[in-house]
């Protein structure tokens, strides 16, 4: 495995984790000044992809912002994230990764864990810099029936 495989997964990994302690100033540290972040689902019944989100970085980072301002479920999350693929292109100075997501989700009253949602992320990571940042994410759910009250990024 070489030294920039290495260094994009951490990059991916450490996105995770900055999400999963709502730390939403180191996510935005790990994303490219050029960052665009997406959420959609697949719906079999109108046979077409649902965009959910779809955001710049301008509008990702005043939805931090107001997020004390929302009706929000305050379960935490877990990502549990596995690298699958991760494609270098020397020309473009990036590579395109594919991760699998499982996020899980332990209820407040009662402390029980259940899944919360399954999908992949789809990741474009620039390789132009002193380390790798995040340029594009695009959050693919197979999960299509979240409940009300998570407007944190997957």
């Amino acid at each position: 495995m070489n030294t920039d495989r290495i260094a994009v997964e951490e990059l991916i990994y450490q996105t995770c984790t900055a999400l999963d302690q709502n730390d939403y100033s180191e996510f935005l540290g790990l994303c490219n000044e050029h960052f665009e972040y997406k959420v959609s689902a697949f719906s079999p019944e109108i046979k077409k992809d649902m965009t959910w989100l779809d955001h710049d970085r301008a509008e990702i980072e005043e939805l931090f912002n107001t997020l004390p301002k929302h009706n929000s479920d305050h379960a935490p999350l877990t990502r549990n994230a596995v690298v699958y693929k991760v494609d270098f292109d020397s020309g473009k100075k990036q590579a395109n990764v594919v991760t699998a997501l499982q996020i899980f989700k332990t209820n407040l009253n009662g402390g029980a864990t259940q899944v919360f949602a399954v999908g992949k992320y789809y990741d474009t990571v620039s390789l132009d810099g002193e380390g790798p940042t995040l340029v594009k994410r695009h959050v693919k759910l197979d999960t299509r029936d979240l409940g009300w009250g998570y407007h944190v990024p997957f």
